[in-house]
């Protein structure tokens, strides 16, 4: 049942989905390394590095510095240098990272990080990483100020690189996000674009800084477009059912796992995944969505309408089908460890439960 109604959903919402196609195993006895082990070794220095970037004598440091506590799970620049050591061996070289590669993986995190002080303010969010947002503790002005500043410096660290084409890669990550932002801010009347509008910005929200951070480390050491197209859709596939999961456990995990209140995007009136699946079964959740859930009642009904649908299963479902995608791509690549263990993740990107 759940197969035929993901079936039926797919019919009516067709963009982004990952094509359905078999993918190769790995053919070996050797369980994968664990991507985090894996990667620790280009990543210690990681927070270090960065707090180097945006050292300023001023209140703006301890701004700047407050995320990069070394709390964060860094799975960007996990991927990122998993992803360029992978590539370096399937371009017949060394495996270690390229001076570039290792500056791409700490510019993802600074970006990152960035987006998350600018989404705090305009969220209103008092929590984040299970202490109080910048914004809660100095201002929304402040904040905004410190976002912009880490965003700059990021994208002089960028500049260094020397690489025009890295450059375009990147700089595409953030007018993407701005866009998202904005779509997010949005919505469709349309119930057959709802879904559409929904995946695209997830697209441009998470899974292309992602994409184009996987893709910007194959241009480092291969010239073939072919490679750079495997990076860059193991990423956007990746970052997709990342953030599929994200939404998913908005509705099943409790605040303290998520280190933030739950519910958050339906008080947010953000229509997700899990509730977007669910107007199949309840398309009274449509009125809702439209004034998005500002009546008094309508989180806690939208809540209990999501949990008695197989929303959660479908969404869940889905971000099942984008990890395959990500693995039948990046099984194109040469066998390493680095590549095994990006297969590994999607996994744990899958069981994950914060």
């Amino acid at each position: 049942l759940l197969i035929l109604c993901f079936l039926i959903s797919r019919h009516k919402f067709k963009f982004l989905y990952p094509a359905l196609q078999c993918c190769r195993r790995i053919h070996s006895d050797v369980k994968p390394k664990d991507p985090f082990s894996l990667a620790q070794r280009d990543l210690t220095s990681l927070y270090d590095d960065i707090k180097k970037e945006l050292f300023v004598g001023t209140e703006l440091k301890s701004l700047c510095d407050y995320y990069f506590d070394g709390n964060g799970k860094a799975i960007r620049p996990m991927i990122v240098v998993l992803m360029a050591r992978a590539m370096n061996i399937h371009s017949n070289r060394e495996g270690d990272l390229l001076p570039g590669q290792k500056a791409i993986a700490m510019i993802s995190e600074m970006i990152h990080t960035a987006s998350l002080v600018h989404d705090d303010v305009i969220d209103g969010s008092d929590q984040r990483r299970g202490k109080r947002t910048i914004n809660e503790v100095w201002g929304e002005k402040k904040a905004i100020l410190a976002g912009d500043f880490i965003l700059s410096v990021s994208s002089m660290a960028l500049a260094r690189i020397g690489n025009i084409s890295v450059v375009k890669v990147l700089s595409q990550v953030i007018e993407d996000l701005v866009r998202g932002e904005f779509m997010q801010l949005g919505s469709k009347e349309n119930e057959n674009e709802r879904f559409k509008h929904y995946l695209e910005k997830t697209f441009k929200k998470t899974a292309s800084l992602i994409a184009n951070s996987c893709k910007a480390v194959s241009i480092l050491v291969s010239s073939d477009p072919e490679v750079h197209e495997i990076a860059y859709q193991y990423g956007r596939n990746v970052g997709i059912a990342f953030q599929l999961v994200d939404d998913v456990l908005d509705f099943t995990s409790g605040a303290s796992q998520l280190g933030k209140p739950t519910a958050a995007d339906l008080k947010l009136g953000l229509a997700t995944g899990p509730v977007l699946f669910a107007c199949q079964q309840f398309p009274e959740l449509h009125v809702m969505i439209m004034r998005r859930f500002s009546t008094k009642g309508d989180v806690d009904r939208a809540w209990q309408y999501v949990l008695q649908s197989d929303g959660v299963q479908q969404t869940r479902f889905l971000a099942k089908r984008y990890c395959q995608e990500a693995i039948r791509q990046i099984s194109l690549l040469q066998p390493s460890a680095e590549r095994d263990a990006l297969i590994r993740l999607t996994e744990i990107v899958l069981s994950r439960d914060k």
